[in-house]
């Protein structure tokens, strides 16, 4: 397998982009990896610029789950880019895409299209405020909600912390109001609660965090989350950037059975174009402008490009039996995995479709202290190794991997055999 356009593309970036990549763990720096240069995609492989095929389990972070250039959804979106792009002015899509949400998703009551989900999360955390009238939020270490300055927080020491800041050029009063716990914590939690809860906005979680890995709820956690913020009068925002209409068509909500406050969603409703969304109760939504105080915009929101590749996307996934199909093929697979690599002392973690490998000695963690304490040396190898044999994994130990409804059996059961050599 030679590696050396890509490398040589990876130097020409590097001059005109910082680290070549325009998101860093593209630059594969935590496997031992050069960047990937990609020419085309089609299905579940992706092929890179030396010719080299590999089989994704990356997805372009969980995007597509109808695969790479699924033909119902390019045919729609050849369609709607023939009669422009973006006009900066309402259509039809927009209602249309936001009614099926809505109908899918009935806790978001109203939806507001947005570009990233950066920008859907920042946006739901300023309407919480405003809504509320409060100031503080409550996040949990490990899971990644964009990169807003307020939510770049690194936890400290102890059950339960105070935020502070988590990259330079973030000033420490700019997290002042964002405290952080421990995922599955329900103690430390509490404590926060009682200490700050009269001001507490919203608790924002991932219900499946898929950041550190992914770490599954134990305890019945979200159903605590969901009972103390109704206790104190705060809210509850499911971060579904990730697990929006993922596990299934109603997403993380609808597998746990919780309602939540607000719902911020991304990825797959974009259908591989940047677009995500935030709704909720629909009282809380209407304090958007122009109907209410809380100011939210942006030129490129709504856009039909990414409006069709949206509806086009969720109509392939409603087609009968779809997620029932999709998740009993990942049970199957993760478990056949998790047999090949138990010798190696990996255990595997996972919800659904999504699944991460984790070089734990065995043991399967529960939070992200627990998720450092993995052994990332033996990750990268491993990592290296599927490469280099033609699969993809996310290249972090810190991330998730994710199955579409065109991973084959036998294609699943080829990866399988290849964890058993490792």
């Amino acid at each position: 397998m030679t590696r050396e356009k890509s490398i040589k593309a990876s130097s020409e970036a590097a001059k005109y982009i910082p680290g070549g990549v325009n998101s860093p763990v593209r630059a594969l720096r935590a496997v031992g990896e050069t960047p990937l240069f990609i020419d085309h995609a089609k299905g579940v492989t992706i092929t890179d610029i030396d010719g080299n095929s590999y089989t994704d389990f990356c997805l372009s972070w969980g995007v597509f789950i109808a695969g790479h250039a699924n033909e119902h959804v390019t045919q729609a979106v050849g369609e709607a880019i023939a009669r422009g792009t973006s006009y900066g002015i309402p259509t039809e899509l927009e209602t249309a895409l936001a009614k099926r949400v809505s109908q899918l998703i009935p806790s978001m009551e109203q939806v507001r299209f947005v570009n990233s989900g950066t920008e859907a999360v920042m946006s739901a955390i300023r309407l919480a405020r405003g809504y509320t009238q409060r100031n503080y939020i409550l996040k949990f270490d490990g899971c990644y909600h964009g990169h807003a300055d307020h939510l770049l927080v690194a936890a400290g020491s102890g059950v339960a912390t105070y935020g502070r800041s988590g990259s330079a050029g973030v000033p420490d009063d700019f997290v002042r109001y964002t405290l952080v716990a421990p995922f599955n914590d329900k103690e430390a939690v509490r404590e926060l609660f009682c200490q700050k809860g009269s001001d507490i906005a919203a608790v924002i979680v991932e219900p499946v965090p898929a950041n550190m890995g992914v770490v599954p709820e134990r305890e019945q956690f979200l159903q605590f989350l969901r009972d103390i913020t109704r206790e104190y009068g705060s809210l509850l925002l499911f971060d579904e950037v990730i697990t929006g209409f993922r596990l299934t068509l109603g997403g993380a909500q609808q597998y746990y059975g919780i309602e939540p406050d607000l719902t911020t969603i991304g990825k797959i409703v974009g259908g591989g174009f940047p677009a995500a969304a935030f709704g909720g109760r629909r009282d809380i939504m209407q304090l958007l402008a122009p109907d209410g105080p809380v100011y939210q915009a942006g030129t490129l929101s709504g856009n039909p490009v990414a409006m069709t590749a949206g509806l086009a996307t969720l109509e392939v996934l409603s087609e009968p039996g779809v997620y029932d199909a999709l998740n009993a093929k990942a049970e199957r697979f993760i478990h056949r995995l998790q047999e090949a690599l138990a010798p190696k002392g990996v255990v595997i973690n996972h919800v659904g479709n999504m699944f991460t490998p984790y070089f734990t000695g065995g043991k399967s963690p529960r939070n992200f202290s627990d998720v450092k304490q993995s052994n990332l040396d033996a990750f990268a190898r491993f990592w290296r190794y599927m490469l280099h044999n033609g699969v993809y994994l996310s290249p972090s130990q810190f991330e998730s991997n994710f199955i579409s409804i065109q991973h084959t059996e036998e294609l699943l059961e080829h990866i399988v055999e290849l964890a058993k050599k490792y």
